[in-house]
């Protein structure tokens, strides 16, 4: 029974064409669900490092002194741990695919993030205290 399954098969593809996308030429689907790649907006990063902590495939790297966020492309598995733990909201999934590469590929980014600075306490709220 196996060679006339594998014929039918066979025979099957070459009239109806391949299942798969020809990825870049032809675009991919984009459903709701899919998760394309991690995307951080530098402004709103406090680099409270929860990221790289909760990344399962160490793909995240943060260098506090410096101000630099790093991703690792080839290491990150999109799995959205990251995102989802991100107290400030700095990381988002965008749904569109990053460009095939052939070269190990690792994003630096500088975070912009300025803390506030406190108002000095008056006289009148010291002794309100």
């Amino acid at each position: 029974m196996g060679p006339f399954k594998m014929t039918r098969t066979v025979l099957r593809n070459l009239v109806r064409g391949p299942v798969t996308r020809r990825y870049p030429e032809v675009p991919a689907r984009v459903t709701p669900g899919t998760r394309g790649h991690v995307a951080i907006d530098p402004a709103t990063c406090r680099s409270c490092g929860i990221c790289s902590k909760r990344c399962p495939c160490v793909a995240i790297r943060l260098d506090k002194e410096a101000k630099v966020w790093e991703i690792d492309r080839m290491r990150c598995i999109a799995c959205g741990d990251c995102v989802e733990s991100c107290p400030f909201g700095s990381l988002t999934m965008e749904q569109e695919y990053l460009p095939p590469t052939a070269e190990h590929v690792v994003d630096r980014y500088t975070i912009t993030y300025v803390k506030p600075e406190r108002k000095p306490k008056t006289k009148e709220e010291s002794a309100d205290a």
